[in-house]
């Protein structure tokens, strides 16, 4: 891992970069006040950063500690990451115009 941590303990930390819109949106929703709204965001937010490698690699690493054979370790993983957001790779602009325009 590039930050030193090991990929379930990335996700495990706050997320410090809470945007100031989805903040005023989950006080105004929930009607939690603001500093629990930000530390709620916060981990949600810390619990989706791992790219989709990362869970990939946290997520076999579990089901085989819990005996989950690999035959069936693929599918639940391709049935996971199907509805699971995971944090985008960096793109470069020329990535980002071809998302774009093609």
């Amino acid at each position: 891992m590039e930050d030193g941590r090991r990929p379930d303990e990335r996700w495990e930390q706050p997320h410090t970069g809470v945007p100031e819109e989805l903040l005023r949106h989950v006080v105004r929703t929930t009607g939690l006040p603001p500093a629990l709204a930000r530390r709620v965001v916060s981990d949600v937010m810390g619990y989706f950063v791992e790219t989709a490698e990362e869970y990939v690699l946290r997520r076999h690493a579990e089901l085989r500690r819990d005996g989950v054979a690999n035959a069936r370790i693929w599918a639940l993983l391709r049935e996971e990451l199907d509805v699971r957001p995971v944090a985008a790779p960096p793109l470069s602009e020329r990535q980002l115009r071809r998302i774009v325009y093609g």
